[in-house]
């Protein structure tokens, strides 16, 4: 199918001078891109379309076929690694392809004491002592933003799981946020705000923006929700964040 035409509010918040994009957005056998153009039409808001590497993608022939799907709609191209060592799978001129690549710290190995694979995101995940996982937690956050894996933006900064969220303001020391912000300044990443977390929050923000570092939006969604952004608007307000405060993608997107 054609792409669809858009607002004239295409990616720009009414009344607001930061960008209306949600570049976290996954697609599904019953949530199509078509169905994600019927949003963007309805609403302004400009998508980027990610895929997990590993199943469907997983070298190079299947990302372009990806890729190539996308090319009939106004989109970003996006790739979510879950963990390091994606890279080998692609080859350079298939990666630069992309628009963008983004990688979170959910997916933890040895995160507790008794040895398991942590995927943070899940609610039945056990921490027996936060103090000790915050300590592995923070070394695999450096470790996806030191990496030398192409990467853009931090996905999903500051997620703690359930067992542990009521803690947050405790386990992420000011000592802690700024050893983050520091290694994504130098290796010059853009921090998402993540709409389905609600991370990060307040000050953590404030302190990425004072020190220089660039945002993104993202839904993380696989359905209608895409695209609507309620937490990531209201703090990008309250932190007064601006056009020029955020990571945008370098690829003019064809609105016609």
């Amino acid at each position: 199918m054609a792409a669809l035409p858009l607002s004239r509010s295409f990616g720009k918040a009414s009344g607001d001078e930061f960008p209306l994009m949600d570049l976290h957005v996954h697609l599904t056998p019953t949530f199509t891109i078509d169905q994600v153009m019927e949003i963007a039409t309805k609403t302004g808001v400009q998508f980027g379309i990610m895929v997990n590497p590993g199943g469907a993608v997983h070298d190079d022939a299947s990302l372009r076929q990806f890729i190539d799907s996308l090319k009939p709609y106004p989109v970003y191209y996006g790739l979510q690694p879950m963990s390091p060592g994606w890279s080998t799978s692609f080859s350079p001129e298939a990666i630069q392809l992309l628009d963008y690549v983004e990688m979170d710290p959910q997916t933890i190995p040895n995160g507790n004491g008794y040895g398991e694979t942590l995927r943070i995101w899940n609610f039945d995940t056990y921490v027996d002592d936060p103090e000790k996982f915050m300590e592995t937690y923070m070394a695999h956050n450096l470790e996806v933003i030191n990496n030398n894996e192409p990467l853009n933006i931090f996905g999903w900064p500051l997620f703690l799981p359930v067992c542990i969220a009521r803690d947050y303001y405790t386990l992420w020391t000011e000592q802690r946020m700024q050893r983050i912000i520091e290694a994504l300044k130098k290796k010059n990443l853009a921090v998402e705000i993540n709409d389905m977390a609600h991370t990060p929050h307040e000050k953590f923000i404030l302190m990425a923006k004072e020190q220089g570092l660039k945002f993104s939006f993202g839904s993380d969604s696989r359905n209608q929700l895409a695209g609507r952004l309620d937490y990531c608007k209201y703090i990008a307000k309250k932190c007064n964040l601006k056009r020029n405060d955020f990571f945008l993608p370098k690829r003019a997107l064809n609105r016609t």
